[in-house]
């Protein structure tokens, strides 16, 4: 199992949602997230003084999946998130050694 995790702008989560739905992720974890990339933030102009935004709000996804499902999930995830703009975030894939559900106690594929 795959542990994916995608860091994306806040105005395209409804997109990824609808593509991880399409793919049949029936879970998932959103957190409000903040952080900079490359762009190292930008400035702004709030009542005629400019003042520097530093961390850039994002919002951070988190789905397991089987590892025959990984790669189409990310791929899915990569096309629903792409603005062509900075900022646009990053997918990562870790690997998961075991998954409990907490409510029936199935474990492995079957907590999925």
């Amino acid at each position: 199992m795959k542990l994916i995790t995608a860091v994306v702008k806040p105005h395209r989560l409804d997109e990824v949602k609808s593509a991880l739905q399409s793919h049949g992720v029936h879970g998932l974890t959103v957190t409000e997230a903040s952080g900079y990339g490359r762009q190292r933030g930008h400035t702004e102009v709030y009542r005629g003084a400019e003042y520097r935004v530093d961390l850039v709000p994002k919002v951070r996804i988190e789905v397991v999946v089987e590892d025959a499902e990984a790669d189409a999930v990310i791929d899915a995830i990569v096309r629903a998130a792409w603005t062509g703009k900075i900022g646009d975030g990053k997918v990562w894939a870790t690997p998961v050694d075991s998954v409990v559900r907490v409510r029936t106690g199935e474990r492995g594929p079957d907590a999925l």
